[in-house]
């Protein structure tokens, strides 16, 4: 997750050895940028998550990382919240890195009632993927008791659990996995399509087959394999992707991985793709950065070097809301230990353009957007921001 081991190390090791590693291709522009509280009258405790229903209700839902969903009126002036889900008493928060990482909604919530959440539990030390249902007697609140658990996902360490959850425009429901933990993945789990860990997962929720609480869908890339592979993998090779999300208009889908002790990375996610990890970190090799063998590896769109301050990114949105044009079509992203937020443009490495928007003393934990696809803005102060435009040319 975003606060991971390497924040841990000393202060003092990593300025020696990264201070001197700067993004040379990011542009530094003085910032026409700055945020807002959205919600004034609100405040949270470590929301890591913030999705919207899809169902015409205009509300919002915040995962707070202890084991609540809160659900309120999209209205700046919004005073209130409810609790649609707690499951204080199922999920393991102890470390920084555990907790409930993720909320996805139904493509057909409005008349199932169906959201699904990620979290991790302990006893033995898993992630759970599960499915909740709304309460029939009253659409505001979950039917805790209603869980189907559709996948239990063993880890080996507390920390690199990923966490997001998300649906395709094909109505199949990704899942962003962490290599399992510790410090260069000791286990290789990045590498090994054996395990679950390390990967984007892909799962059809609506249909179940051979004793799973869901199904396997048939053009994923390593269906009928006969290595072991597990078939639910969609993509592999990364380390710790914290936020993933797809572009409402390309359907493409985004992911920001966490680096070990030197880059960060944007990855565009592609069927079968392997991401690297831990073969490289970055578009660099690991832990040699020298000799790898980079065959078949898809390198990320965008990399920057961590610095004392800029260490641990937090996946954003390409923007497709109508409030502020001049970031139509941009992937905004930012860092939970500096608080900066970015605008790339461009999808590849060959014409990416990366612009610092705001230098802010937050930290940013997740991104999510609303109804109308407007951006808003997770930070551990509690608070949930918008950007605005604070000066013009």
């Amino acid at each position: 997750m975003i606060f991971n081991n390497k924040i841990l190390i000393g202060i003092l090791f990593i300025v020696f050895l990264f201070s001197c590693q700067q993004d040379d291709e990011a542009t530094d522009v003085e910032s026409t940028f700055g945020l807002i509280t959205a919600f004034p009258n609100l405040s949270f405790t470590r929301p890591v998550d913030l999705q919207h229903s899809h169902d015409n209700s205009n509300k919002l839902y915040v995962v707070e990382q202890a084991g609540v969903i809160r659900s309120f009126d999209n209205l700046a002036e919004t005073s209130d919240t409810k609790v649609f889900l707690d499951i204080t008493d199922r999920v393991n928060d102890s470390e920084n890195e555990q907790g409930l990482l993720g909320l996805a909604f139904h493509p057909s919530f409005e008349n199932n009632g169906y959201f699904y959440v990620n979290y991790t539990a302990a006893n033995p030390n898993r992630t759970v993927i599960s499915r909740f249902t709304t309460d029939p007697a009253n659409g505001d609140e979950a039917d805790k008791s209603s869980e189907l658990v559709l996948m239990s996902i063993s880890q080996p360490y507390d920390n690199h659990n990923g966490g997001q959850i998300a649906f395709g425009q094909d109505g199949y429901l990704y899942i962003a996995t962490g290599d399992g933990g510790s410090g260069g993945d000791p286990d290789n789990n990045g590498q090994d399509r054996r395990t679950l860990l390390g990967s984007i997962l892909r799962i059809d929720v609506d249909n179940q087959t051979q004793g799973l609480n869901y199904a396997v869908p048939v053009d994923n890339p390593f269906v009928g394999n006969t290595n072991n592979f597990r078939e639910e993998i969609y993509a592999y090779g990364l380390r710790n992707p914290w936020r993933m999300s797809f572009d409402p208009e390309s359907g493409q889908l985004w992911a920001g991985d966490v680096g070990q002790n030197a880059f960060e990375e944007i990855d565009i996610i592609e069927k079968g793709g392997n991401y690297g990890w831990k073969i490289m970190e970055g578009q660099h090799c690991f832990p040699d950065n020298d000799r790898c063998n980079r065959d078949d590896l898809i390198t990320p769109v965008w990399e920057y070097a961590q610095t004392n301050v800029d260490r641990s990114i937090t996946g954003g949105y390409v923007y497709r809301g109508a409030n502020l044009p001049e970031l139509q079509g941009l992937y905004i992203y930012g860092d939970f230990v500096s608080g900066k937020i970015w605008a790339l443009e461009g999808n590849s490495s060959d014409n990416a353009t990366n612009t610092l928007l705001i230098d802010s003393n937050l930290s940013i934990a997740s991104f999510g957007t609303d109804a109308q696809n407007e951006l808003l803005i997770c930070a551990f102060d509690g608070r949930i921001y918008s950007l605005a435009v604070t000066k013009t040319d």
